[in-house]
């Protein structure tokens, strides 16, 4: 007997030999048991002529359905279920063997399983084994199949026992039977059985990447180190390139702290860390922008005369350009060229990104020149990086001759090449060329993407051409484009600039119609569409809708919702809001102090200005230049002109400095108090020191010159306003033409009015009750009735304030006509 087999196959050839060779009587039987089972001969076999089935006639006639295993399958279960007998062993090898022969792997494991319930005796399984010879199976399906077995019963001896009973008979063990031994093993915590058979393992398995990922996926990390230090223990050092694929496992993953440790136990034990194994980790630290242990690394590699490549070059770079260390990362650019390394047309592209990225278009240019210089062929890419740029700067026209370049270089451009060129063209207001170039690109055989068609939507939106841009967006959809959130919130703000709320509401409910989540700049678009249109109930159930649907509102939402109830001159509702918000975990940012600030000087609730004021500090915040303003501005409308120079001196000093809005709002405040010395001052400070005044200054000033009846002193100023080249706007002009009408020089300010048109500006209910009142004055009832039937035609309708006036000179429907006659 062989003395290499097992213990449990030991006695497999003496016990058990199955024959053929049985008499004619019982041969005859199994031939027509066989014969009626194979025919499927179902009215034969339940008939009473049906020959008796014995125990001993069970194994030949699986036997004999060798060839066909549906049959013998339904004859193993026929024989138990109807027949009442009791399977012998070797029936139940025999139907494994037929089963597997036809790969048919889990019917085989539940005879498998069933042969394990029965027999409970050990030495059954070597009958197994016996029955092998007779069914000519083969030798790695079956012994695998068994192998897999013993793994999945837990039968941890028998498992190692059959495999190295196969490693030392040459059989092929698949890959799916020595997985499964290696998870038993481990799971068993059997891990010194492995490290003895490792070399026979690792015939057919890749055993030490399979048990370290195995610790990993446990998160037994400490586990797979230990494992690797008993490798390398028993002379066994693992392959570098194994090594590698951990490494790397762990990168992807982001488990850097792990394959930090896992490198040094490299270092220390072997095996020595290559240029791939550097290359993974150091690419992982500049993932993170962790350069620090990513230059170490890269020193390491210098001391272990290890010479950096390309790739470790261009993480490097790419690694200082994203963190935004532009000097280093040109620096090192410079080493890897000095050094010989024949960089590549990928990393001068990513430094040019990064350039662009921060506006910088000259020093893009420069390194694009700077690749040229080397030799180096710019790809598509780096071109439509080019042309993002230019666009990204208003140099459309320079990024159009780009385009061209790519075209005679043979290259296709990108779809990133056209929205980057589109979006060009619809920022400079170009829509033809835009859509223009939409029409090259779908002629040329490319699908637009959800990119391209946004950018195209935004265009439209931002010209008011919502009609348009809607057409575009159905169009779109009609071609299956995939949706995103960026363009429904274009679509949905769009609608509301032009106010028209029901197409912005029936576009955010398309959006659940098309499987689009709505996100906070979504929501925000909404709250805030809905709220400036004055729509404050529709405003608040909407929100408290978002709420009940468990959407966390952010700063910008409550800040929207408590700026627009104070606009309405509702503060109790607003710091309901402030109080919401704050219950529902989102600290107020300094925007929200501002709107709450101005709030309460405009209620005349001076404490609680200064309560918050005090609570901002307490919490750390910053004020701002607004918060500033808004205090100095606050102050001045309640007449205290000592606390806002006060606040203004110490807005001076810091480390914020007042700009033109501060130093307008006390000038406007000196101003409508009649102290034009004081205004006069402040104006002269920003022109002697900065900052430039602007056309709001000018104006303050001008109309409080023509207030305190100084209007010699305010024409001069609006001349200075002039020379110092700050167009007036229709504010100014409405300050001129109401100084010259009580001046009574009516003219003049009909004069000035009609050139405020011929500069384009038009005039407002203000500017036009003005002019018409001063025409009222001096008794030209019928030109300023004109005047009044010009505004209506305009769209604009009469304030309070024109309407008394029109009713105290008697100018109303049919007399007004009758005037307009006369």
């Amino acid at each position: 007997m062989n003395s290499s087999l097992p213990k449990l196959l030991q006695h497999v050839f003496s016990v058990y030999s199955f024959r053929c060779s049985y008499s004619s009587s019982s041969a005859a039987v199994v031939h027509q048991i066989a014969k009626a089972f194979h025919h499927n001969n179902f009215s034969f076999y339940n008939s009473s002529s049906f020959p008796k089935l014995q125990s001993a006639h069970m194994g030949p006639v699986v036997f004999q359905l060798r060839s066909n295993p549906t049959a013998a399958l339904w004859f193993f279960e026929w024989a138990e279920n109807s027949q009442g007998l009791r399977h012998p062993v070797q029936s139940f090898c025999g139907i494994a063997h037929v089963l597997l022969r036809h790969r048919m792997f889990d019917p085989a494991t539940l005879v498998f399983d069933r042969m394990i319930t029965q027999f409970r005796n050990l030495e059954v399984l070597g009958e197994f084994h016996g029955t092998f010879r007779i069914y000519g199976s083969n030798p790695s399906t079956v012994y695998s199949f068994l192998l897999h077995c013993y793994c999945r019963n837990g039968m941890v001896d028998r498992a190692v026992e059959t495999f190295a009973w196969m490693s030392e008979m040459g059989v092929l063990i698949s890959h799916c039977a020595a997985s499964k031994m290696l998870d038993l093993l481990i799971d068993s915590d059997q891990i010194d059985v492995i490290l003895e058979n490792y070399e026979e393992m690792c015939k057919g398995l890749g055993v030490y990447e399979f048990v370290f990922n195995s610790f990993l996926n446990r998160g037994e990390a400490e586990k797979g180190l230990n494992f690797h230090w008993a490798l390398v223990e028993r002379g066994l050092v693992p392959k570098v390139v194994d090594c590698n694929k951990i490494l790397k496992g762990l990168c992807v993953r982001n488990q850097i702290d792990i394959a930090s440790d896992f490198f040094d136990v490299m270092v220390r034990s072997g095996p020595s860390p290559n240029v791939v194994t550097f290359s993974t980790l150091i690419n992982a630290y500049c993932k993170k922008l962790i350069l620090d242990e990513a230059f170490n690394l890269y020193n390491l590699m210098i001391e272990k005369a290890i010479v950096p490549d390309l790739v470790i070059y261009s993480i490097l770079i790419s690694g200082l350009f994203r963190a935004g260390k532009f000097e280093e990362g040109n620096s090192l650019l410079s080493v890897a060229l000095a050094r010989g390394v024949k960089m590549d047309v990928v990393i001068f592209s990513s430094i040019m990104d990064a350039y662009m990225r921060i506006g910088d278009l000259g020093k893009a240019v420069e390194i694009y020149t700077r690749m040229l210089k080397e030799g180096i062929s710019p790809n598509v890419v780096t071109y439509s990086i080019l042309i993002n740029g230019l666009c990204q700067n208003c140099h459309v026209l320079e990024a159009c001759g780009v385009f061209g370049q790519i075209l005679k270089c043979g290259l296709e451009p990108s779809m990133l090449t056209y929205s980057s060129l589109i979006d060009g063209f619809c920022k400079s207001e170009n829509l033809r060329d835009g859509f223009g170039l939409y029409g090259i690109m779908l002629r040329k055989g490319h699908i637009p993407d959800v990119v391209v068609c946004s950018v195209l939507i935004n265009g439209l939106s931002r010209q008011g051409l919502m009609d348009e841009a809607l057409r575009f967006f159905f169009q779109a959809v009609k071609r299956g484009l995939t949706l995103n959130n960026y363009m429904f919130n274009t679509l949905i703000d769009g609608c509301f600039k032009l106010k028209r709320a029901r197409d912005g509401v029936k576009m955010y409910t398309l959006m659940g119609m098309f499987k689009v989540i709505p996100d906070v700049v979504t929501y925000t678009v909404l709250v805030r569409g809905l709220a400036e249109q004055g729509k404050l109930d529709e405003t608040l159930a909407l929100f408290f809708r978002f709420l009940k649907k468990g959407f966390s509102p952010d700063c910008i939402i409550y800040c929207t919702l408590i700026d627009e109830f104070c606009k309405k001159r509702d503060p109790a509702t607003g710091l309901q809001i402030f109080k919401l918000m704050r219950s529902n975990g989102i600290f107020p940012d300094i925007c929200i102090y501002n709107v709450l600030i101005n709030m309460f000087f405009k209620e005349g609730c001076l404490k609680n200005v200064l309560k918050l004021f005090r609570e901002i500090i307490k919490h750390g915040l910053e004020p701002d230049i607004v918060t500033y303003n808004t205090m100095i501005c606050g102050y001045c409308s309640l007449k205290m002109f000592s606390e806002a120079i006060k606040l203004f001196e110490i807005l001076k000093c810091g480390q914020i400095k007042p700009n033109a809005i501060a130093f307008t709002i006390l000038i406007d405040a000196y101003s409508k108090d009649g102290r034009m010395d004081e205004a006069m001052l402040i104006f002269s400070s920003m022109l002697e020191k900065g900052p430039k005044p602007n056309v709001l200054t000018y104006s303050s000033l001008i109309d409080g010159y023509f207030k305190t009846e100084n209007a010699e002193s305010g024409f001069e100023l609006y001349e200075k306003m002039l020379g110092d080249k700050i167009s007036p706007n229709i504010i100014s002009y409405s300050i001129l033409i109401d100084g010259l009408c009580k001046k009574g020089l009516i003219n003049e300010a009909s004069l000035t009015f009609q050139c405020a048109i011929g500069r384009q500006l038009l005039p407002d209910v203000i500017a036009y009750g003005i002019l018409i009142r001063g025409y009222c004055k001096v008794g030209r009832l019928a030109e300023a009735m004109m005047l009044y039937d010009r505004m209506l035609v305009n769209g604009i309708m009469p304030d309070d304030l024109l309407q008394k006036a029109l009713a105290e000179y008697g100018l109303q429907n049919g007399q007004a006509k009758n005037c307009v006659l006369n």
